[in-house]
């Protein structure tokens, strides 16, 4: 390694990535890959302009290895059926977590593969001036030559979740040719990698390779990098805001560096002069006590949408030296306090600016091969916000920028942290060094993400909490790295000495549970506390998307190509699921039926979730569904498939999470009014009418309701002696609205006489086993009913939209009603944003149904209905009269 290399690389090697710079060059385009073992010439040949490249492969970075091969068209795509089980190296055991085990000697990822590119640089502004190479992220580890020289090696470089950044000043040729080469190595099963746990399968690469986005960025000699405002509101009233500005200097010169730091924060300008020796670090300060411009009276707060607007300010920061800028940072924050407590049960409750917040969201998952789409990225944030959830959880993966900056601009709440089940958790068989990899990775992550208005609470430990010196270390970090949020040991209950209690817990189910589960099983999963990951379970997505990925989506029984898309671990089969379907509602004879009994299975459990905690709020403080979508196409854990198209768990979700929502409760057979706004709703007219399956009505009540700002309000109680009688199944329709008498609420249960009975003593991590079904079976033979329906397509502002006019013409309940835009030859047209669906339609009832199509789908839609009782009924929209 060169030596002057070697400093520049010790000085700069966990610096993070930058925030914005005016002279950024992003180095996208124009990559060369190719294995080592192939490539077999030394890096200071390969890193020369002479070096012919000759069969290598081309790509953009970011990309892993496979990702690349993919694009390319080596492989076919590895989603679809089990083409993934034929790419060579895929041969562990399907199921199993491959984090843990050794790659295939075999495997043409066992070698290393070179990344290569040309570039050219242009000549640097002074001569004082520097030029950095920046790596968002390398799996695992990494070799880095620029023109024939060794900038960084294996041992320096290692560890997917850090940022590096490289003085390359002394090594680049301005106007000429330039070749970076950078040798990857996957993550071994004793290496601190990206682990797909029980999620999916893991790609043969393990995702190798430069996976983060490399930049060249020219500064001046001493460089602005991570800056952050933290805010803390003295009282309540947030009339005064007090805001401390951070951010991190860097002489990359040799000599000392005089200079002034300045910056404007929400408005406030300060400044301060600051003296750097010679390649030295240091943290720049602005408090109110030093500046009392500070302490902001009457400022916007940034708040989860839920609560507010999420307002957003902007930090600059520059370091100039006798009046020339040397960098400068800008970003958007949020003056917003994010803090937490226990209550008096010992549950983890969250405030945002002194106000608790009822987290209710799900889990995230990047795609497999860690492909990024920025427009697929927005929909999902789309998707999200339909369901009105207020958080999404990431469990390692810890996502791009922009992932972070949509979540800041929508008002979405990020709850992070570290991985499960590998090398991460695996702390006895750390070896030298590791402890050193983690602590930088956790350096890196809390500088580049610091800033962000929209993070709750970092995670120091998933599944388990790290051991005492391990928790400590990353303490350390945190604090030296101020980090502006609470902090938890771990998404389990399990307390430490270091920390004490979390106040969270992390007890299941993953599988199966009937609804009345999340009422009952309150020392379970069930909705006491905060539940960091919990689901009812499987999730099957429509034919539509199953034809994008299964050779054969209507096989009846499903065939191994379906188990495939399983998940791994003990949920390789869905046997709970599919035992429960047979013995609640009925045995399916097609594929169709199938999925039209497990949708609505989805759509039952979610909203019980959910609404569960909502009822029981601030007892229960939090759940996270596990999860919120998939890395690749799955049969399990999603409230929107793969290719964005949403069921019955996600209409179940959005339903569970309205801002002002009426619902029913299993235990005790109350009525409910859950307020999720911070605003009062006064005047309000509640209804509840219970019908027998012969829809005979039952009970019915009425009341006025004025529902204090996040708040739960019991409304009505049905006599528990109704549902001793003979009915067999109860439907319970409730309605809320307002004082004009527009419906702001709109809920439909079938619920059954005798409540499943839990088998407890039988409990394991994955679900609690039913001792004796609840009976719905009836619900397969509802009489037919005839619903009248028709579609019209209007161009607005913000693209298509669909009005689905519906009118139940018989004397029986239309159940389940579900509602689909596909092309006119049945094929997917994904994401579609519903008001509503899976709904019921009373005898007589009309309701109209509106569908939002993104802005970039041009297909021609037709919309598919069907229901449990209603025949299939396909629609071609007319065009509407107006447009607006």
């Amino acid at each position: 390694m060169n030596p002057k290399a070697f400093v520049y690389l010790l000085a700069f090697l966990v610096m993070p990535c930058f925030l914005t710079a005016e002279k950024i060059t992003p180095l996208r385009d124009n990559w060369q890959l190719q294995s080592a073992c192939k490539a077999t010439d030394a890096g200071e040949i390969i890193s020369t302009a002479q070096y012919p490249g000759d069969g290598w492969l081309k790509t953009l970075v970011p990309s892993t290895v496979l990702a690349a091969q993919v694009k390319a068209g080596i492989f076919p795509d590895p989603y679809f059926g089990d083409n993934l089980r034929h790419i060579p190296g895929t041969s562990y055991p399907v199921g199993h977590n491959f984090s843990n085990l050794p790659m295939p000697a075999d495997s043409p990822y066992a070698c290393g593969w070179w990344y290569r590119k040309q570039f050219t640089a242009r000549a640097l502004s002074a001569k004082e001036d520097r030029l950095w190479l920046h790596f968002g992220g390398i799996n695992y580890r990494g070799e880095v030559w620029l023109n024939g020289h060794k900038i960084a090696d294996s041992t320096s470089v290692a560890g997917a979740y850090r940022s590096y950044d490289f003085d390359i000043t002394d090594f680049v040729a301005r106007g000429e040719a330039n070749v970076i080469a950078v040798k990857t190595t996957a993550p071994t099963e004793n290496d601190l990698g990206i682990n797909w746990v029980d999620w999916n399968p893991c790609p043969p690469d393990k995702d190798m390779g430069l996976w983060g986005t490399v930049d060249m960025v020219e500064t001046g000699p001493v460089t602005v990098r991570s800056p952050l405002v933290a805010t803390h509101f003295p009282d309540g009233s947030l009339s005064r805001a007090d805001l401390t500005v951070y951010a991190e200097l860097h002489n990359a010169a040799a000599n000392e560096v005089k200079g002034i730091v300045t910056g404007t924060a929400s408005g406030v300008h300060f400044e301060k002069p600051v003296v750097l020796a010679a390649h030295e670090d240091q943290t720049v300060v602005f408090s109110p006590e030093q500046f009392p411009a500070l302490r902001l009276q009457n400022a916007k707060p940034w708040w989860p949408r839920q609560m507010g607007e999420p307002h957003l300010e902007q930090l600059t920061v520059i370091f100039s030296v006798e009046g020339r800028t040397s960098d400068e940072q800008s970003v958007n924050f949020g003056i917003r306090e994010v803090t937490s407590e226990l209550t008096a049960n010992g549950s983890r409750l969250f405030r945002v600016n002194g106000k608790p917040i009822l987290i209710r969201g799900a889990g995230w998952s990047p795609d497999m091969l860690l492909r990024t789409d920025d427009n697929r990225l927005r929909n999902q944030f789309d998707l999200v916000q339909e369901m009105n959830l207020n958080t999404i959880r990431l469990e390692g993966k810890l996502e791009t920028d922009e992932f972070f900056q949509l979540a800041d601009e929508r008002g979405i709440l990020v709850m992070l942290g570290w991985c499960c089940c590998d090398h991460w958790e695996h702390w006895k068989n750390w070896k030298p060094g590791d402890l050193t990899i983690a602590t930088a990775s956790l350096r890196s992550q809390m500088l580049r993400l610091r800033h962000h208005a929209s993070l709750l609470v970092w995670l120091n430990g998933s599944d388990n909490p790290p051991p005492a010196d391990v928790e400590k270390a990353y303490l350390q970090v945190e604090s030296e790295t101020h980090w502006p949020n609470p902090i938890l040991s771990s998404a389990t209950g399990a307390p430490t000495t270091v920390t004490g209690e979390s106040g969270v817990k992390m007890t299941g189910p993953y599988d199966y549970v009937a609804p009345s589960y999340w009422y009952l099983g309150t020392h379970y999963g069930g909705a006491v506390g905060y539940n960091t990951e919990t689901s009812p379970g499987p999730a099957i997505p429509s034919l539509a998307s199953r034809k994008l990925f299964l050779p054969d989506p209507e096989a009846w029984p499903p065939t191994a190509t379906w188990s495939f898309h399983n998940g791994g671990g003990e949920f390789l089969s869905l046997k709970a699921f599919d035992s429960a379907m047979e013995a609640v509602y009925a045995k399916p004879n097609s594929a169709a039926e199938y999925e039209r009994i497990a949708q609505t299975m989805e759509y039952d459990s979610e909203r019980a979730m959910f609404e569960a905690y909502s009822k029981n709020k601030y007892t229960s403080t939090g759940v996270i569904q596990w999860m919120l979508n998939n890395g690749w196409p799955s049969m399990i854990w999603h409230l929107y498939d793969y290719y964005l198209d949403t069921g019955g768990g996600y209409f179940g979700t959005k339903k569970a999470c309205e801002p002002l929502h009426i619902q029913y409760a299993y235990d005790d057979h109350s009525i409910n009014v859950v307020n999720s706004t911070y605003v009062d709703a006064a005047d309000l007219g509640a209804s509840v009418h219970v019908y027998g399956l012969a829809w005979n009505e039952l009970y019915s009540a009425q009341s006025s309701v004025d529902s204090n700002a996040d708040s739960v309000q019991r409304v009505f109680t049905i006599p528990a002696n109704l549902f001793a009688g003979a009915e067999r199944i109860f439907f319970v329709d409730l309605s809320l609205g307002d004082s004009s008498g527009r419906v702001l609420s709109h809920n439909f249960y079938w619920v059954p006489g005798t409540l499943t009975t839990f088998d407890w003593e039988n409990t394991d991590y994955t679900h609690t086993p039913a001792a004796r079904h609840e009976d719905l079976t009836a619900l397969a033979h509802l009489p037919a009913a005839q619903v009248d329906a028709h579609a019209e397509i209007e161009n607005t502002t913000h693209g298509r939209e669909i009005h689905v006019h519906l009118t139940n013409r018989s004397k029986v309940l239309a159940f389940q009603l579900r509602a689909a835009v596909r092309t006119s030859s049945g094929g997917l047209i994904a994401p579609v944003f519903w008001s509503d669906n899976w709904i019921e339609l009373k005898p007589g009832e009309s309701t109209t149904l509106t569908a939002q199509l993104s802005e970039e789908e041009n297909a021609t839609p037709t919309v598919q209905l069907d229901g449990w009782n209603v025949a299939p009924i396909s629609l071609t929209p007319t065009t509407a009269v107006a447009t607006r």
